[in-house]
């Protein structure tokens, strides 16, 4: 049994994309979804997509890289299981100077910080993308 599935999917993304590999992966749930999609809306992987396999569920990450780098210079998570991080809407502060994202739980979804500084909404901060 796993006691964090997200700190999971991040570290083996984290792994993945050191090792120049092409794609990764991980097993699907809808928050990891989530999380995939504003990635992949913000620029730090090429997609996903859903596949059954051996009578189970898993997501293949297609990973991006650009002039033999990876996109992704680092991948942390904020809210563990032992301490949940939440923040309201005007303490969300920026990452690297605007140049990196948080992505948050919100009621409206998971989003990134941008998304949710538009909609109005704070919620759970999940990790941080640079």
């Amino acid at each position: 049994m796993m006691t964090d599935p997200i700190s999971d999917m991040l570290a083996r993304l984290k792994n993945a994309s050191r090792r120049y590999f092409e794609s990764v992966e991980v097993p699907s749930s809808r928050i990891k979804a989530g999380i995939l999609r504003v990635l992949e809306k913000e620029g730090y992987i090429n997609g996903f997509e859903e596949m059954k396999q051996e009578g189970r569920s898993v997501l293949r990450v297609s990973l991006r890289y650009y002039d033999g780098k990876s996109v992704i210079k680092e991948l942390d998570k904020v809210s563990k299981p032992s301490r949940r991080v939440y923040s309201k809407l005007k303490k969300i502060g920026s990452v690297h100077n605007g140049f990196g994202i948080y992505v948050l739980s919100t009621s409206r979804g998971v989003m990134s910080d941008s998304e949710a500084k538009e909609s109005n909404v704070g919620g759970e901060v999940l990790c941080r993308v640079f």
